[in-house]
């Protein structure tokens, strides 16, 4: 599997891309193309095109979970492919996999809409879409987590807004975050958006799908944002306990939470550019 980060809040020293607050990779795997998130606009795109990536031919696109900047960029694609087809350009409508609760209006505060723009009944018009809160394979060896188990007590604790369904409000546990596992000859690669889930739950669904206790990489945001301690010991514990080979914690991850899982785990640096091959 090939892993090339299309959107992240960090670039890279000498490669001139552009980074936004926001996820967005792109993922070749077993025959198969993958966009893992849009991030918050049409960067991605504008940087795929500077990095020779064709989003006119993907098998999937999997949506982490609903939020603005893992979902905004959605739009930005279903115009790429619009403009191809008024130019005569041939493209394939992937599938679009996510949680059934992807597509429900959330907002935080004063904001209105921090979940996704486009509803799912536009989502399935322009694409071939497949909602699964069960494990979903994309490939032998890729899967979609579905919705995550929290079995924890330090992650997963706090909503963040509400969540409207049938006009009422309720609090937000972001219940539709999820994630992607692929399993090597060497052990596990997971690969997140935001981990609002819990990423030591994550890991957790990933090991039982596969029945392997290996983790050779992790790579995304692990939302550990001014985190509390409880939840940060207990995120630093555990991944020291699990010994994965290395973790790309990035996006929602601040820099006293990678210090301090830096004395764990070999942590290795994110930014757009970066090309993984597992």
């Amino acid at each position: 599997m090939n892993l090339t980060v299309l959107v992240e809040n960090n670039t890279l020293i000498d490669r001139y891309f552009k980074g936004e607050p926001g996820v967005s990779y792109y993922l070749e795997a077993d025959g198969k193309k993958i966009l893992f998130d849009t991030g918050y606009s049409d960067l991605f795109i504008e940087n795929a095109r500077k990095m020779d990536i064709d989003l006119l031919n993907l098998d999937y696109l999997v949506l982490s979970h609903s939020h603005l900047d893992h979902s905004w960029g959605l739009q930005h694609l279903i115009q790429l492919f619009t403009e191809a087809e008024i130019e005569g350009k041939k493209y394939t409508k992937p599938q679009l996999l996510t949680h059934p609760e992807t597509f429900t209006a959330r907002k935080v505060g004063g904001i209105d809409q921090i979940g996704s723009l486009i509803s799912e009944a536009r989502a399935a018009y322009h694409f071939d879409l497949k909602l699964s809160q069960e494990p979903f394979w994309l490939t032998d060896k890729l899967v979609f987590l579905g919705e995550i188990e929290r079995k924890n007590n330090f992650e997963a604790q706090k909503p963040i807004g509400k969540v409207i369904k049938n006009g009422n409000k309720e609090a937000d546990y972001i219940i539709e975050d999820s994630a992607l596992a692929y399993n090597t000859a060497q052990g596990l690669v997971i690969i997140t958006g935001c981990s609002h889930a819990g990423i030591c739950n994550i890991i957790e669904q990933a090991k039982n799908i596969f029945n392997e206790d290996r983790i050779i990489d992790v790579i995304g945001g692990f939302h550990l944002q001014n985190p509390s301690k409880k939840q940060l010991m207990g995120t630093k514990n555990y991944l020291k306990e699990l010994k994965p080979t290395a973790i790309h914690a990035s996006h929602c991850t601040d820099l006293n939470s990678k210090t301090e899982l830096a004395k764990v785990v070999e942590l290795k640096e994110v930014g757009v550019g970066l090309e993984l091959k597992y």
